[in-house]
């Protein structure tokens, strides 16, 4: 049940990413205006991400996860029947509430699998990498075969059908924090969240030093700052700083704002890139579908790879684990900027991608885990898959601004673009390996806490519940 609400989620997020020009001609709209199928989706789940994890150590994890789950439903049934691209965007919206599954989802688990716990957490957190994959692999045959609507009446019907599971069979747990919800902070976050976004992803259009996306920058720094300080004096806060200052938070968050960057900058342009024609001198002209199966390779090995993580970090340690991750990740991206003239070069690259990315993501959530007390777990994970949505809107806009920077009088970007933005993602997983060498060496994910001179030097806000006690 947890791994259909994933991946639904995860799918959610990529499925109209090789489609938005159809989706362009069909609701009659600009492409300006039809990017913001995904900014929207982006900024609500950066949004509802953590607020919801939040809720759901409150209220309880499992009844937010079926709330969850039923606004992925509701917002996919709105933009199956999207009259218009207006309607659409707020279908969006809502569906990125569905955001809320990971950190609820992560909760579940520790609560409830004992010894199991650490596959678990592997498999779900791959989940999110080879889901984002899949759904750039599977929308061209589905829009050739059924019509772009159904990118949104398939993940429904598994949704639907997985909530209805999770209210019937999934125990609620126990651990429970504070009764008060953290209203001041929350509206603060989403504040800065929404003028950061937003100018990432109109800067193209609007212009990096136009008055309006400078405005919105200088809104997000000052809405931020007093965001930190409410939460640093919050009795009851959303996101615990002193929390987030612990050594297995802090790196992991840096890992996944780094990892967010280059899986949704090379994931959005890899298909266009193949689909570039290729009297433009690179490209292989082809269809939706065809490059689609170029993503095929990496978001099986990740998937693959989220199965034998958690014995790899029993044996190497979560450090090395990641780290090896990350730069192998990195030597693809490299390897994708200068070797992109035959499609089994750019395979052999997404498939180590791939396994790189799994072992990434399947060690992150149980390092987080293990770094913080049960009630601030779902808190903790929200972050942290917040702070990859956020590197993926950063990483998106750094990449197109590259990209059409270099354009051919055709229209078409010139192939250095790529190149040059190829590159720039390498360089990025580089300084994530760089982070990921002071993650703690954590050797049982979800377990014991992280070393303990991290407790010591910051000590938890909250106390443990007497039921964990």
């Amino acid at each position: 049940m947890l791994a259909t609400a994933a991946a639904s989620f995860s799918l959610l997020q990529s499925l109209i990413v090789p489609v938005l020009a159809r989706i362009q001609v069909e609701l009659d709209t600009d492409q300006a205006t039809v990017t913001w199928v995904l900014t929207a989706y982006l900024l609500s789940a950066s949004i509802c991400t953590p607020l919801l994890g939040r809720i759901g150590d409150v209220v309880g994890k499992v009844r937010m996860l079926v709330i969850t789950m039923s606004a992925l439903v509701v917002g996919s049934l709105m933009a199956a029947f999207a009259p218009s691209i207006g309607w659409l965007i707020a279908a969006r919206v809502v569906q990125g509430a569905g955001g809320g599954v990971l950190p609820l989802s992560f909760g579940i688990i520790r609560d409830e699998f004992g010894r199991r716990m650490p596959t678990a957490l592997s498999v779900i957190a791959s989940l999110t990498a080879a889901g984002f994959g899949i759904g750039v692999v599977v929308a061209g045959p589905i829009v050739d075969g059924l019509g772009y609507r159904w990118l949104f009446l398939l993940p429904m019907f598994a949704t639907a059908a997985a909530a209805v599971a999770a209210l019937l069979f999934v125990p609620e747990s126990p651990v429970r924090t504070a009764a008060r919800l953290p209203v001041l902070p929350a509206l603060l976050l989403s504040g800065w969240l929404v003028s950061l976004l937003l100018a990432l992803s109109k800067g193209n259009a609007w212009g990096w030093a136009s008055g309006r996306v400078l405005g919105l920058l200088a809104a997000a720094v000052v809405l931020l700052v007093a965001w930190v300080r409410t939460e640093t004096r919050a009795p009851v806060p959303m996101i615990d700083m002193r929390m987030m200052r612990r050594r297995g938070v802090w790196t992991t968050n840096l890992v996944s704002g780094f990892v967010g960057f280059g899986m949704f900058a090379s994931f959005g342009f890899l298909p266009q890139f193949l689909q570039t024609p290729e009297e433009a001198g690179y490209g292989f002209g082809a269809t939706i579908s065809e490059s689609g199966w170029l993503l095929l390779p990496s978001a099986v090995a990740s998937f693959l790879v989220g199965f034998v993580t958690a014995r790899l970090v029993r044996t190497l340690g979560a450090r090395v684990v990641v780290v090896t991750g990350a730069l192998a990740a990195a030597a693809t991206y490299f390897s994708m900027a200068l070797l992109h003239d035959e499609t089994w070069q750019l395979y052999a690259a997404t498939t180590v991608q791939g396994l790189g990315s799994g072992l990434i993501f399947s060690s992150l959530a149980g390092v987080v885990i293990a770094s913080v007390p049960p009630e601030q777990t779902g808190v903790a994970n929200g972050m942290n898959a917040n702070i990859r949505t956020i590197g993926g809107a950063v990483g998106s806009a750094v990449m197109a601004g590259i990209v059409t920077a270099h354009v051919l009088p055709s229209g078409i970007p010139e192939e250095r673009g790529y190149t040059l933005g190829f590159a720039v993602i390498g360089v990025v997983m580089l300084l994530a390996a760089l982070a990921a060498a002071f993650i703690p060496d954590v050797r049982h994910l979800g377990g014991p806490a992280v070393p303990q001179d991290d407790h010591k030097v910051v000590p938890s806000r909250h106390k443990v519940p007497s039921t964990e006690a």
